[in-house]
């Protein structure tokens, strides 16, 4: 049988999300089902077949809108035209889903600028041949990248209702939990398909936030923490809505895989930059709060190595991720995998067989490896504070294969990170978005970046 172009595959268990079996959960598959019902850390995957796709060439008239422009790489398109979908069809249903988005948010998706930054390279002390690469994400639609992965889950379900596999008159809710730039961009992009949004939220959550959600008509309930219970009160309500039906619009691989794949339109971006930029970078260094952002990033990374974007010898940047000492389970998680790894030392350590072996054993035992925060997370970045990394394990192998690690930043850090952010490039982005600067000042105070590596931080979220 001849392998298709990309599939939906649990990347604990190997469950596939076939759409000819009346088991699995067909038109909806976002979570495994076997998730829950053992210790496995069950997330789907949208895996490519290398031998049936191309990256795309950057376009030399300049698409840009990313969904269009990578559209070849999307697991929405590949079931679009085996469905009697065409190409222009399946472009014209993401071009109208785009103008509906802009008719709510006043902006539809576009490809975000990428760029040295003259002012952070000098004020970091980088010489000509390095520096600080920006992608700035602050002008996205809702103000933050987390529509990216959204968009992506609504095109997909755009396309099986205009397959005729769901009942436009007898749709669930969609159903979400966050407090910020997650819910704000899903109910952006809810109301743009004209779906139904229910919104978990904390007590804490910024009333301005809340006030939108409403002005865009999803529901919102207030989930407080209760004595004794660890994990996000927020993300457990959620679990809750979604055993009774309710479809999974989150930004959280384990509750909606293709969230995923809509993210790495951002990395499939700057492998499309880099070719036309510095060529290569040295460092990429993610904020992480539930973790898809940086899932994404790798995986888009790893995608673009495999289809040979990134020449013939790719070689990936080391990948960081930054967490605050409020709440850092991933780098706790992190330590756990490394110390399942070979005591060896070397520019070649550890290697992906014994990486993948490591991943494989915590992939079996999910709770040994992650592990909800002991006490409620507070810090100035307050996007970052999950009280888990959700989609913790593709990073963690992430980084582990390219030689990166988990960096924790002080609160004065993510402080002056912002200050400098918005000082040296003029963007108004808030302190959870320039986490990821925060990092690298703190490696470039160690002597961990050189003064000729280049290095990629993301901008991730505005100001409000």
């Amino acid at each position: 049988m001849t392998r298709p172009a990309s599939m939906i595959r649990c990347s604990g268990c190997g469950h596939v999300a076939d759409p000819g079996d009346t088991v699995s959960p067909f038109p909806f598959p976002f979570r495994c089902p076997l998730a829950g019902t053992d210790d496995v850390d069950h997330v789907l995957t949208r895996v490519l077949n290398p031998d049936a796709v191309r990256f795309p060439a950057a376009p030399s008239g300049g698409e840009a809108n990313p969904f269009v422009r990578y559209r070849t790489l999307m697991h929405s398109y590949h079931v679009a035209t085996a469905r009697g979908i065409s190409d222009a069809g399946y472009r014209d249903l993401v071009t109208s889903l785009d103008a509906a988005v802009a008719d709510v948010d006043g902006r539809g998706f576009r490809v975000t600028p990428f760029f040295r930054s003259a002012g952070l390279s000098e004020a970091l002390g980088f010489a000509a041949a390095g520096g600080v690469w920006v992608k700035d994400e602050t002008g996205n639609v809702s103000g933050s990248h987390k529509g990216r992965h959204l968009m992506g889950v609504l095109i997909y379900l755009t396309v099986m209702a205009q397959a005729g596999l769901l009942d436009p008159e007898d749709r669930p809710d969609l159903a979400i939990a966050s407090c910020g730039n997650a819910a704000l961009a899903a109910a952006v992009v809810a109301r743009a398909g004209g779906w139904r949004l229910t919104v978990f939220v904390p007590p804490e959550a910024d009333p301005v936030i809340a006030g939108r959600l409403s002005e865009l008509q999803a529901k919102v309930i207030t989930c407080p923490r209760e004595p004794g219970v660890r994990g996000d009160p927020a993300y457990l309500r959620l679990h809750e809505e979604l055993g009774r039906g309710a479809v999974p619009f989150t930004t959280q691989g384990p509750q909606n895989g293709l969230a995923i794949e809509g993210g790495q339109t951002l990395g499939y971006e700057l492998v499309t930059d880099l070719a036309a930029g510095p060529g290569v970078l040295d460092h990429l260094i993610v904020q992480v709060g539930g973790g898809a952002l940086a899932s994404a990033c790798v995986q888009a990374l790893r995608e673009a190595a495999d289809l040979g974007a990134l020449g013939r010898s790719p070689r990936l940047p080391r990948i960081h991720t930054v967490q605050t000492y409020g709440a850092h389970p991933l780098e706790q998680a992190y330590e756990r995998v490394r110390a399942l790894l070979p005591n060896t030392a070397g520019p070649g350590e550890p290697g992906p067989g014994a990486v993948r072996r490591a991943m494989a054993t915590a992939a079996a035992h999910r709770s040994e490896f992650m592990r909800p925060w002991p006490e409620p997370p507070r810090s100035v970045a307050t996007g970052i504070l999950d009280d888990e990394t959700y989609d913790w394990r593709a990073v963690v192998e992430g980084m582990l294969l390219t030689g990166g690690r988990p960096l924790v930043v002080t609160e004065e850090s993510l402080v002056a990170a912002n200050e400098l952010a918005v000082t040296g490039t003029g963007i108004p982005v808030d302190p959870t978005g320039s986490a990821g600067l925060g990092g690298l000042m703190e490696m470039r105070r160690r002597g961990e970046v050189g003064d000729d590596d280049r290095v990629a931080v993301l901008f991730t979220g505005v100001r409000r």
